[in-house]
């Protein structure tokens, strides 16, 4: 490796230790704008390259097509099951705190979208027991699906190179990936971030 892409992949490590470390510790406002974002993003790709066989999505995109139960034990197709509509995934799961504080802000926003709005769909990266004891505390409106957490999950597919939660994805009504967050949307964030996939 030539000493200016050792250099390269250095930089990106330590902005992704950064990074890693401000979505624990508190997001200053940087990293919560799309620029930030997008910065963060590319220093996880460069840092942490997905599994040998394993395709990541990237921004504009096509979404990879996956296959997923739902608590019911019925498999939905994304994107194709929404297809013609804009869709939101959110990674989460019942052990991780910025998860659970920002359901309420995602069950409002889903509340909001009409036929045609954006479809939230919770990807829950844990068992089904734990995923039921939860939502029967703590209920949604939109539909939550099931996936086994691991470097080649549903996340890792869709651009979640850190493997951190939650983290989102805007789908749009094409099937391309538009935005990418890591780490929780604070109450009214979510309308602005989605509005790109307005028809």
């Amino acid at each position: 490796m030539r000493h200016g892409a050792v250099i390269v992949v250095a930089l990106a490590a330590a902005a992704l230790g950064v990074g890693a470390g401000l979505l624990v510790s508190g997001p200053g406002p940087v990293w919560r704008t799309e620029l930030g974002q997008r910065t963060l993003q590319r220093a996880a790709e460069v840092a942490k390259p997905p599994p040998e066989g394993v395709r990541m999505a990237r921004r504009g995109e096509p979404m990879p097509s996956i296959a997923l139960p739902a608590l019911s034990g019925e498999r939905i197709a994304l994107p194709a099951d929404y297809a013609g509509r804009p869709l939101l995934l959110n990674f989460w799961a019942s052990w991780c705190a910025p998860c659970v504080k920002e359901m309420p802000e995602l069950d409002r926003f889903a509340q909001t979208q009409g036929a045609d709005g954006v479809q939230v769909v919770g990807i829950a990266l844990e068992d089904a027991e734990a995923v039921r004891a939860f939502l029967a505390r703590i209920p949604v409106t939109y539909p939550i699906l099931l996936d086994t957490p691991g470097p080649a999950d549903s996340s890792v597919q869709v651009g979640n190179a850190m493997g951190v939660l939650p983290y989102s994805v805007l789908i749009g009504a094409d099937g391309r990936i538009l935005r990418q967050r890591a780490g929780p949307f604070d109450p009214g964030e979510l309308d602005d971030f989605a509005r790109v996939a307005a028809p």
